[in-house]
């Protein structure tokens, strides 16, 4: 285990995807609208970070692998903002392309007590342009010599459209470098010949038109996936029962959640498949990366919020764990 955090720090990884604004206002509620039958919330504080691929980049960053992100932002404040926090966190910004198409994506969170209340998008969800995707392809390419895996983080936000996630992934395949894919529900058979997609249970009852409702059925769902898109490997998270790895040629591993308590689950997914391909590339094998992520999502559910666990904190707290069972 020690040698593996002792080389995540040697490891530059590529993600393409979904680049987000997340905002989250956070206050108090003591009575109810006059108006309509809704909360009235007192905000007391605004709070800016990182959200969708750039949340991924960003948990990347806090375990000290470099990230190469790759997405797009509108030709707005927003824009300006985005690339002030990708600044803070120290991630290139000079990846993104940028357009007067399209806004740059925002979700605002407003937060009562450590509830959500309600969220506000404002976005744009068509397929970007020919020439953006060209953009995007270009600068691709140009950074696979310098990658040890490529991530996909596909939100249905228009960036990760079919011709351009088979231009990557055949490119990335040519190099022979490890495809990690946080697949969006309607996007699924488009992912096939990766090296692994990590969806959330409902995702992937939904992408096999089956219902999860016992072990039986979720290995139905999690080795028919594997040979429906010709996959190396699945990783479905289950929320409080933890995560299953399904990988070819070996039994479906079931791991134990981790978490002691789950206060918001909002970028789980971004933790666990930046968590995962970082320690792959570090030299751990699938089950280990596997291992090693569900330890990191189980720290970030217990946060309210977007949130990140940096490398320390996760090696200290698996180590802790390790010791105690």
């Amino acid at each position: 285990m020690s040698k593996i955090f002792k080389n995540l720090g040697e490891s530059r990884i590529l993600i393409v995807g979904d680049v987000m604004l997340d905002c989250y206002l956070w206050g108090t509620v003591d009575r109810i609208s006059p108006e309509a039958p809704v909360p009235v919330v007192n905000i007391q504080k605004e709070t800016w970070t990182l959200g969708g691929a750039a949340n991924v980049a960003n948990n990347l960053r806090k375990l000290e692998v470099e990230p190469i992100l790759i997405g797009v932002a509108g030709n707005d404040d927003n824009s300006l903002r985005l690339q002030s926090l990708l600044r803070k966190w120290k991630i290139s910004s000079s990846y993104l392309v940028t357009t007067n198409r399209r806004p740059t994506t925002l979700k605002t969170r407003i937060i009562a007590h450590s509830q959500q209340v309600v969220r506000a998008d404002r976005e744009e969800t068509k397929e970007v342009s020919q020439r953006t995707q060209e953009k995007i392809l270009e600068t691709f390419g140009k950074n696979l010599n310098k990658t040890n895996a490529v991530i996909i983080s596909d939100y249905g936000k228009g960036v990760i459209t079919y011709t351009l996630l088979n231009e990557i992934i055949d490119l990335a395949r040519k190099k022979g470098l490890f495809i990690a894919v946080d697949p969006k529900e309607s996007h699924f058979m488009n992912y096939k010949g990766v090296s692994i997609i990590t969806p959330n249970h409902h995702e992937a009852a939904f992408a096999y038109r089956k219902k999860i409702v016992d072990e039986k059925s979720l290995e139905t769902v999690g080795w028919g996936l594997m040979q429906l898109l010709e996959l190396e490997s699945v990783l479905i998270t289950r929320g409080e029962k933890g995560m299953s790895l399904f990988e070819t040629g070996k039994k479906v591993t079931h791991l134990p959640t981790v978490a002691k308590e789950v206060y918001d689950v909002t970028g789980a997914g971004d933790t666990v498949i930046a968590t995962l391909v970082a320690a792959k590339s570090a030299g751990a094998t699938l089950l280990e990366a596997a291992k090693i992520a569900n330890y990191a999502a189980g720290i970030v559910v217990g946060e309210v919020g977007t949130a990140q666990v940096m490398k320390e904190e996760l090696y200290s707290h698996i180590i802790s764990s390790l010791e105690s069972d």
